[in-house]
């Protein structure tokens, strides 16, 4: 299932308790999925059975933000949860932090 998204935009997994909100987006849709299940936009659409898919697993750390390899979209984790989110199949990676200025 594809979606547009906004910043702002809340995001639920479908499988486990990971919460996300997107900082950037691109304008297109995209097939977002979290613990490689589609996406939810609202925690009432959560599957109660399913579980995370192999290989989409080990967990999105809270406060921690997301990004793909083009940087064309950017979330935050808000809740932890066993899924981690990809698009189009492909994991996003954890953002790294920029060194700071060194203050002598």
């Amino acid at each position: 299932m594809s979606m547009t998204l906004r910043p702002g935009t809340r995001i639920f997994s479908a499988v486990c308790s990971t919460e996300m909100i997107a900082i950037s987006a691109p304008e297109t849709e995209v097939a977002l999925t979290i613990g490689g299940v589609p996406a939810a936009l609202s925690a009432s659409e959560r599957a109660g059975s399913a579980e995370v898919v192999d290989g989409h697993g080990g967990g999105a750390l809270m406060g921690k933000r997301y990004v793909d390899e083009a940087g064309t979209i950017e979330l935050l984790c808000t809740k932890a949860g066993d899924g981690v989110p990809a698009i189009g199949g492909e994991l996003l990676q954890l953002k790294e932090a920029k060194p700071l200025p060194a203050s002598d």
